[in-house]
């Protein structure tokens, strides 16, 4: 769809979420399913799959690394017993340079396997973040409308980057673990039977408490992510809307329910972090208690000659060798904790079907090319009908009621009606925003729900009344209509929209870049841009959302003539308060309750005496 795309604010323009117009649930947060660990992270080790050659890499690394690790203990148990014992201390040094040499090779497979490992997770979570960024562009538009923008920005942000972090150091630390427990496992059979059998004495009891505090500890990470973000969606919405708090002097109230905010996510981050602190130091006693079991054991096997003080050395190095690991996990597993409640909260979005699936399913159609299946007509004549439509946002509360009207090729319809009466609905049904309950939509004799979306938005020029500008170049926001378009294509669409003047006043006239929202321009200048946008983008169906609602009078007389030569042709949708500037439209439709309560010509509406009149007589006593 070319024109102004959605805005970024919190607060939607009517028909875009809303009483009357929309869901009117804007700045609701989802409640959170119920949490799944497993299927999460084999859902991730999927993206993590991808990159076999970088994963091939770490593990022998890794392998090698933990290989040259295991033989250290070794070693030192054959220089107490062959060397030390006997001083034979040239036999010594040797064996302290090979020992020296294993330790430097296994610290380089180390640093290797670190380099490497980095570049897999961030290939990975750049993936991820790429399919979670395209599947919101996906997404049907009321997917938008209930939830906050801050708490979908905190998906693609905090979430992702716990996701990142948890990949860059846990996996790494898994194969590691993994291997150095099997390893020290092997050499301990190897070395003594019944020793190995002591030191595994304890192994129940850790699984059995890592895993009890393991699953609290998911459900706090899993809240105190929710929390985030909760958060981050008012600090956006209440930034975004910082002129409002300003002049209702609003700014203690909001500063009292940030603390409110602020202290559930404190609330529930000190519990997860004092659940997952407990992992360590209960894990540790455990293990120093097998290792004291191990050294009494030992010693006393030692000194019954059943064993040699140097077995009992290297054995005690490779007890340490296998709690580590599994101490390691532990700690490893308060970082997935948080790493899968973020990603949970990521296939929540993934999970979501987007408009196209939805129109699929609702139409029995398969998508085809991500955008639906559909007719695509390459010449779009323009004619609109609506037969009987009905729709509600929300169920049993209609918004629009048994609504039909007929648009032909290059007519001009224009819609008006008191505020929340559904006039904005109908051009959220025709761009296909939402789908209609009941009744049959048609452009070009082809109903809406077998057009493909992208063709039929393709056709669509629109301007709203909030105009949303990007933070680039003048010339490349009016570009956005047509993105192959020329820069002379563009500043004869800039003086067709009387825009081509203040822009060359600008610092570097075309080139100049503007801020977030272009608020380095005034309200009616950005809608000038986006007026020339749409007029850039030549659609066969132009729909003009309050366009000049914004504009000063002065500047609105100028428009309404590029507006003219827009529309002449074209079959143009004009959704308008301010009724000087439909006088000369083809049809005007009264749209109250719902229902459409008048049609006709200026005239004839005047002439009939009813709503119309009433609101005409009304606004230019006002302007009298």
């Amino acid at each position: 769809m070319t024109g102004s795309p959605k805005q970024k604010h919190q607060q939607a323009p009517p028909g875009f979420g809303g009483p009357g117009g929309g869901p009117g649930a804007r700045g609701m947060v989802p409640k959170v399913r119920p949490k799944r660990l497993w299927p999460t992270l084999l859902r991730l080790w999927s993206y993590l799959g991808r990159q076999r050659a970088g994963l091939v890499a770490v593990v022998l690394l890794t392998a090698l690394a933990t290989g040259l690790t295991l033989v250290g203990p070794y070693l030192l148990g054959r220089a107490i017993d062959h060397y030390i014992i006997p001083h034979d201390y040239s036999g010594l040094v040797q064996l302290c340079l090979i020992l020296l040499a294993v330790y430097a090779f296994s610290t380089v497979a180390n640093w290797l396997q670190a380099y490497v490992m980095a570049g897999v997770s961030q290939h990975t979570v750049r993936e991820l973040r790429h399919d979670l960024f395209a599947h919101l562009q996906k997404l049907p538009l009321h997917y938008f409308d209930t939830r906050t923008h801050g708490e979908l920005m905190s998906r693609t942000t905090n979430d992702i980057e716990n996701v990142s972090n948890s990949l860059n150091q846990s996996v790494s630390q898994f194969i590691t673990s993994l291997l150095t427990i099997i390893g020290s496992l092997a050499f301990m059979l190897g070395l003594n039977l019944w020793l190995t059998i002591v030191s595994l004495i304890t192994i129940p009891l850790t699984m059995f408490v890592t895993g009890q505090i393991a699953k609290r500890t998911r459900k706090q990470f899993s809240a105190q992510q929710r929390h985030l973000g909760e958060l981050n969606g008012y600090i956006e919405e209440h930034i975004s809307g910082i002129k409002v708090v300003k002049a209702f002097h609003r700014e203690q109230k909001t500063l009292q329910e940030f603390q409110v905010h602020n202290e559930q996510l404190r609330d529930v981050g000190i519990r997860a972090q004092i659940m997952s602190g407990l992992m360590g130091p209960v894990n540790n006693v455990i293990n120093n208690s097998s290792f004291a079991l191990i050294a009494a054991v030992g010693g006393w096997m030692a000194i019954s000659s059943y064993t040699t003080i140097g077995i009992v050395v290297s054995f005690l190095n490779y007890s340490r060798q296998f709690s580590r690991p599994i101490n390691d996990l532990a700690t490893q597993f308060n970082m997935i904790q948080s790493a899968i409640a973020g990603a949970e909260r990521v296939f929540e979005v993934l999970d979501e079907r987007t408009e196209f699936e939805r129109a699929a399913t609702s139409d029995g159609t398969s998508t085809t090319n991500g955008s639906g299946n559909g007719s695509i007509v390459q010449s779009v004549q323009g004619e609109v009908i609506f037969d009987n439509v009905t729709f509600s946002y929300k169920q049993d509360v209609p918004v629009l009621k048994q609504v039909s009207l007929h648009a032909r090729p290059g007519d001009t319809i224009a819609l008006v009606g008191p505020t929340g009466a559904g006039k904005t609905t109908i051009v959220n049904l025709l761009t296909r925003f939402y789908d209609i309950e009941q009744g049959t939509v048609t452009v070009d004799g082809i109903p809406l729900h077998k057009w493909d979306k992208q063709a039929l938005r393709q056709q669509l020029g629109i301007v709203l009344q909030d105009a949303y500008l990007f933070s680039d170049t003048v010339r490349e926001n009016i570009r956005y209509g047509n993105l192959s378009a020329t820069d002379e294509q563009i500043e004869a669409a800039a003086k067709l929209a009387n825009a081509d003047a203040f822009i060359r006043k600008l610092p570097l006239g075309y080139d100049t870049p503007l801020t977030a929202d272009g608020s380095n321009l005034s309200h009616g200048q950005r809608q000038l841009l986006t007026i020339a946008r749409a007029i850039l983008a030549n659609p066969a169906i132009l729909i003009l959302d309050e366009a000049t609602s914004s504009i000063d009078t002065r500047t609105e007389m100028h428009i309404q003539e590029a507006l003219k030569s827009l529309m002449r042709g074209r079959t143009s949708f004009v959704v308008a308060h301010r009724l000087s500037t439909i006088r000369e439209a083809d049809q005007i439709l009264v749209i109250n309750g719902g229902e459409i309560t008048e049609r006709g010509s200026h005239e004839e509406l005047l002439e009939q005496r009813g709503f119309y009149y009433e609101l005409y007589t009304s606004q230019f006593k006002r302007i009298g």
